[in-house]
């Protein structure tokens, strides 16, 4: 597979909850961090682990993949009826057509207007 393609495939195993398709796709010594809350996921084990142990409800919805090289960024779209609406952007190294290494930025939907910043509204609109 190529590296779009296996980013791809990601998320649909992940959909699917086909775990063991999912760590097919990555590497034994996979890293993946996440920097706004300082975690760190190492080995494959611990993110098919980790995964398949999220409480269940959320659903995956790919808004787009795009891959320069070995380098493969995604946008995803992770709605879970208990915890919210959430974003993921995450950008993967595929290295012999397995996830090696990669980062992803997670972000939870504000669902109030009460959350938003007042200093802001004459400059933007509500989505």
């Amino acid at each position: 597979m190529e590296p779009r393609e296996v980013v791809a495939e990601l998320w649909r195993r992940m959909q699917a909850r086909d775990w063991d398709g999912v760590g097919q796709l990555v590497a034994d010594d996979f890293v993946l961090e996440w920097p706004e809350t300082r975690e760190r996921i190492r080995g494959r084990t611990n993110f098919v682990e980790f995964n398949r142990n999220y409480p269940e409800g959320w659903s995956i919805e790919v808004l787009g993949v795009v891959a320069d090289g070995h380098r493969v960024s995604s946008e995803v779209r992770v709605p879970h009826p208990q915890i919210g609406m959430h974003y993921a952007a995450s950008f993967f190294e595929v290295e012999n057509g397995q996830l090696a290494r990669g980062r992803e930025y997670w972000v939870r939907v504000s669902t109030t207007d009460e959350e938003q910043s007042d200093w802001r509204a004459q400059w933007v609109e509500r989505m």
